[in-house]
């Protein structure tokens, strides 16, 4: 059974000081499929159109009969161990720091046989286990084997560890403080066991609802911080770059104007000004430290995240500016993603739908609570994914924008949403 995962010691400044390495990386470009899964948290192979096979590894056509009507399909994941191994010795750099490894055979019920990661919990073969996919540090899906009964402590798996972002025993920063979503997500970090949350403050003489209350979370430190302001950024880098695991940036202007329904570009610069170039200045402040920790072990940095919206995929007309700086921000995200990906960061876009806030007042149910995409990004930096659609109307929404952007396009300038 896992033991439950303690708090790292500090780190000892005398010793090696490990350079960030990556797991081998290279994919083709079809079995880049498995990883557009998994980072949406999926488990999916390819499945033949034509003769019903599921197979795996993945090519551009099907073993059995040779037929390119191949489509990527949801798996169970259920099968059954036929073997095990545990790896003391690797020429790749990356394990070679983080041996033993342990590795199995596994044959699905659909019928492929797969190498996978082994978690610590899964009793020696043979037996019945169950197959996820996840990212590695890298950002390529990789396969793991679950026990087939969820056990105590299974988050806190040394090799689990290494796939996912967990923020127990990690020190957080949240930008923004004063909205009812950055309340829930400090709440929600310290309830997963953050063992630091610094809480971002702009303009602090300006007292915010509930926010007082943060202060009585023992874990809690509220900092002054205001993205609008590039010396305010820098100066809370230089302080805690070298602490920050984990950095979620949640600060955003929202306005409820389309790009004609308003004169003058203020309300669209303010949204710009925190929304894309507030992302900027954080990247560009706390970026760099956070890739040279990537490889500090169980006290390395681990994460970042953004709170964008699903907006972001296809402009939503009632609100076409803050549109606009959310498809900006995302674009920069995707850039951020690969430069962090050198430090093993993994670079988390959240895409929720309308939170019940009051910039959404007019638009009718559902909504999201704030509670609800607080607990989205706490389930995401468990679960090691990179892409999530909080709420049924952003699932909607990035279905029909997976299948049809132009028809979504279509849909939302004639009123739909």
């Amino acid at each position: 059974m896992t033991m439950p995962f303690m708090r790292p010691p500090k780190k000892n400044p005398i010793l090696r000081t490990r350079v960030p390495t990556l797991p081998p990386w290279t994919r083709s470009r079809v079995a880049l499929g498995l990883t557009a899964a998994a980072a949406v948290g999926r488990f999916e192979l390819q499945s033949c159109d034509d003769c019903g096979t599921v197979q795996y590894p993945p090519r551009e056509s099907c073993h059995q009969c040779l037929s390119i009507a191949l489509r990527w399909s949801p798996e169970s994941g259920e099968g059954q161990l036929l073997s095990e191994t545990r790896l003391h010795h690797s020429n790749d750099l990356f394990f070679r720091e983080r041996l033993p490894w342990r590795l199995g055979l596994v044959q699905l019920a659909s019928g492929p046989t797969l190498m996978v990661h082994l978690h610590g919990d899964v009793p020696a073969a043979p037996c019945a286990v169950r197959v996820g996919a996840r990212l590695d540090r890298a950002g390529q899906a990789v396969l793991i084997a679950f026990p087939a009964e969820e056990t105590p402590h299974m988050a806190d798996d040394p090799q689990l560890r290494e796939m996912t972002c967990d923020p127990r025993h990690r020190k957080v920063l949240v930008t923004d403080g004063k909205t009812a979503v950055g309340q829930a997500l400090v709440r929600a970090l310290a309830k997963a066991g953050a063992d630091l949350v610094w809480v971002g403050e702009a303009e602090p003489w300006k007292k915010s609802p509930g926010l007082d209350a943060l202060s009585d979370l023992p874990c809690v430190t509220r900092v002054p911080l205001d993205l609008t302001d590039e010396r305010s950024v820098l100066q809370l880098a230089g302080e805690l770059g070298g602490k920050v695991d984990i950095l979620v940036n949640n600060a955003e202007v929202h306005r409820p104007f389309g790009i004609s329904a308003r004169r003058g570009t203020e309300a669209a610069r303010a949204e710009m000004d925190v929304n894309y170039f507030g992302l900027l200045r954080l990247a560009q402040g706390f970026g760099p430290a956070m890739r040279a920790r990537g490889a500090d072990g169980q006290a390395g940095a681990t994460a970042w995240v953004n709170l964008l919206s699903v907006y972001a995929l296809s402009n939503f007309p009632p609100h076409g500016t803050y549109s606009a700086s959310k498809a900006a921000a995302l674009s920069a995200a995707q850039c951020l993603r690969a430069e962090m990906r050198a430090g093993g960061i993994r670079v988390v876009n959240v895409f929720p739908g309308p939170i019940d806030d009051e910039w959404n007042q007019t638009l009718p149910p559902p909504k999201l609570s704030a509670e609800g995409v607080a607990s989205a990004i706490v389930r995401a930096l468990r679960d090691g994914v990179e892409d999530v659609f909080p709420g049924d109307v952003a699932q909607e929404w990035f279905e029909r924008w997976r299948e049809s952007p132009k028809t979504l396009e279509r849909e939302l300038a004639q009123g739909g949403t």
